[in-house]
């Protein structure tokens, strides 16, 4: 079994934000397992979180997006993993990453959240770092654009970033889904 989380903000005034690259990468993710007869999005209450899920090759894959708001993520990971008895080693966190230019992504494992809050409280509530984590990369070339973290990741993405975007949101869902290939 596997956890698939998507980190992001609800709300009509977060869509399409830096921070909720998480969200689309799920969005787009979700939209590539229709293949797979992928339930629709519901909004699980007992998990405060929006949910699907399918079967790939034998393996029930659950995604997940936390309406929690960013800083509180973990409180649905960890409410997910133990319903259904998960370990660290099945989850993956998709998640905006300032440090990483816009057009690149990173998997990682055993990372330390290096600032970013939704990671953060997702390390504080499942008690440890050893997890995989797919880095999108969302930082400007122009360095003065993000003096102001919190207003730079809350910004929607500007015409010329949407191509950059739109690759990493397919190169994402590519690396999660290449163990099923």
């Amino acid at each position: 079994m596997k956890l698939i989380v998507g980190l992001g903000n609800p709300g009509k005034r977060y869509e399409r934000t830096r921070h909720n690259v998480g969200f689309m990468l799920l969005d787009a993710l979700h939209e590539k397992l229709t293949e797979y007869n992928i339930n629709n999005w519901e909004l699980s209450k007992k998990f405060n979180a929006q949910i699907s899920g399918c079967t790939i090759n034998g393996e029930k894959i659950i995604l997940a997006k936390p309406m929690t708001y960013m800083n509180h993520s973990g409180q649905t990971v960890q409410l997910i993993m133990h319903f259904y008895k998960m370990t660290h080693k099945d989850l993956i966190v998709a998640h905006d990453d300032k440090d990483i230019l816009l057009g690149e992504i990173k998997m990682q494992k055993d990372k330390n959240h290096a600032g970013h809050n939704g990671i953060r409280s997702i390390i504080e509530h499942i008690g440890t770092k050893d997890f995989a984590r797919l880095r999108m990369g969302v930082a400007s070339e122009n360095k003065r654009k993000m003096k102001d973290t919190a207003k730079f990741v809350l910004h929607k993405f500007g015409i010329l970033e949407r191509k950059k975007l739109e690759k990493i949101i397919q190169e994402g869902v590519g690396e999660i889904l290449t163990p099923y290939s």
